[in-house]
């Protein structure tokens, strides 16, 4: 397994939100970003990113004083599954992408297709 510390990788997350173009990330609303070492399911040790909440798409004027939705990339089966730095980069970065068109209601099926899978 490569060896990355936890703080470079979460330096590699925040560059990767970096990376967002700012018109998408001033509509992201009421979202946070964690890092975290392994999925709390243990079925799926491969999960590499987790969103959990409203989508955009999904909320209307019920949506109020809610906690905010959680996107979580995982940084162990992150290294696990990449071989070199330059992979761990771009697959944070795809990873981040990923979880972040959830919020805005797009599915995984959208994503493959855009090579976000």
């Amino acid at each position: 397994m490569l060896e990355m510390t936890r703080e470079e990788f979460e330096e590699l997350v925040s560059l990767a939100l970096d990376r967002v173009p700012p018109e998408l990330m001033r509509l992201m609303d009421n979202v946070a970003v964690f890092v975290e070492e392994e999925p709390e399911d243990t079925e799926d040790r491969e999960l590499l990113g987790l969103y959990e909440g409203t989508p955009l798409t999904e909320r209307g004027e019920w949506y109020a004083g809610v906690l905010p939705d959680r996107i979580t990339i995982y940084r162990g089966p992150t290294l696990r599954m990449c071989e070199t730095r330059e992979d761990v980069v771009a697959e944070t970065e795809i990873t981040v992408v990923h979880e972040i068109a959830h919020h805005f209601g797009i599915d995984d099926e959208r994503l493959h297709a855009w090579g976000y899978g």
